[in-house]
C-alpha cells in the first residue's frame, strides 16, 4: 500500500517539512525536484500549491494533501478533513482572511463598498461573501503584495493575515472577518473508505498532532528523599500524575513528569527548596493522550 500525499509548497513548505522530521518522517528534497524522498515507503510525495491540493485530492489524482481550510472552501472541495493542524509560516495560531479598507477611507462594512474594486487571492470565496449580502462588487484576481494595492488599485481587499502587522504597515484597517482557516489534512472519499489507507492517515494524524502538542511541554525528573515525597508531588503539575518509582537507594524515589515548559522557571526552584536533588529538564518530541 502507498498513500500520495500532496505537500505544500511556498510559505508552508518548510515548516510542514521541518514538522514531519520532528514526527520521524524524514523527507529529503531536492531544489529541482517535485517528488521528495521520504523514509516511510508507505507515503508516495508531491509538492504542489496548496491551492491546488483540494481539486486534486477531490478527483482523485492524489489520496490526500496538506492545505489550508481556506482553499477547501475556495475550491468547494467535496473532501474529507481528516484534522485541523495548527501550524502556520510563522505561528501556531489560525489566520483570517478579513476585508480590509485605507484608514483614512469613510468604509465602514461591506454594504459600504457597492460599486467597488475588490483585490484578493480568494476570489471565488470572496465573491460568494459578497453576494450574501447583495453587495455588487467587482472583484479582481491579486498575484500578490495585496496590501499595497489600495487606494489607487482597488478600493479594498480580502487578504490573509496571521498578525495583522502587513495591514497596519499599510495603513489599511479591517472592516469585516470572511473566515478563520488553518492548515488540514485532506483526504479523497475514496481513499477514506480503503481501509489500510484510512490506517495510515489516522496514523499520520496521530504523530502530528502528537509533535505538536508536544512543543508546549517538557520532561522534568528529580530524586526525592522519602520524607520529602508527599510535598514535591504537590508541587509537580502532570497530564495526569508523576511517575515514582523506588531507586536502588533505601528511602529514596525517583520522581517523572511532563509539564508546560512555561512553568519550569516557577517549578524548578520550588523543587530544589523542598529538597529535590538530580533535577534534569529535557525536551519531549511527542505527547500521544
Amino acid at each position: 500500500m502507498k498513500l500520495s500525499l500532496g505537500i505544500p509548497k511556498g510559505s508552508l513548505e518548510e515548516s510542514t517539512v521541518g514538522l514531519f522530521n520532528k514526527a520521524g518522517i524524514h523527507i529529503a528534497r531536492s531544489s529541482r525536484s517535485y517528488y521528495p524522498a521520504c523514509d516511510d515507503p508507505e507515503l508516495d510525495l508531491i509538492v504542489m500549491r496548496p491551492q491546488e491540493i483540494p481539486r486534486y485530492v477531490e478527483q482523485g489524482i492524489i489520496d490526500a494533501g496538506i492545505t489550508g481550510q481556506d482553499w477547501v472552501a475556495e475550491n468547494e472541495a467535496d473532501v474529507v478533513e481528516v484534522t485541523e493542524l495548527h501550524y502556520s509560516k510563522v505561528s501556531r495560531k489560525k489566520c483570517k482572511w478579513v476585508l480590509a479598507v485605507p484608514e483614512d477611507s469613510p468604509f465602514q462594512q461591506a454594504a459600504d463598498l457597492n460599486g467597488k474594486r475588490i483585490a484578493t487571492e480568494l476570489v471565488g470565496t470572496t465573491k460568494r461573501y459578497f453576494a450574501s449580502k447583495n453587495v455588487d462588487v467587482s472583484v479582481e484576481f491579486s498575484w500578490g503584495a495585496t496590501e499595497a494595492k489600495p487606494p489607487r488599485l482597488a478600493d479594498a481587499i480580502v487578504d490573509i493575515t496571521e498578525t495583522g502587522s502587513s495591514l497596519r504597515a499599510n495603513r489599511l484597517r479591517i472592516i469585516d472577518v470572511l473566515m478563520e482557516t488553518c492548515t488540514v489534512i485532506v483526504a479523497n472519499k475514496n481513499a477514506w473508505a480503503d481501509e489500510e489507507k484510512r490506517g495510515k492517515l489516522e496514523n499520520l494524524k496521530m504523530l502530528l498532532l502528537g509533535t505538536l502538542d508536544a512543543e508546549n511541554y517538557v520532561g522534568l525528573k528529580c530524586n526525592v528523599e522519602e520524607k520529602n515525597l508527599e510535598h514535591i508531588i504537590k508541587i509537580l503539575p502532570a497530564l495526569n500524575n508523576p511517575t515514582v518509582s523506588q531507586l536502588s537507594n533505601s528511602g529514596w524515589y525517583a520522581v517523572e513528569t511532563i509539564l508546560p515548559f512555561q512553568q519550569t522557571k516557577h517549578v524548578i526552584p520550588l523543587l530544589k527548596r523542598a529538597g529535590a536533588s538530580g533535577i534534569v529538564e529535557y525536551p519531549v518530541s511527542k505527547i500521544i493522550p
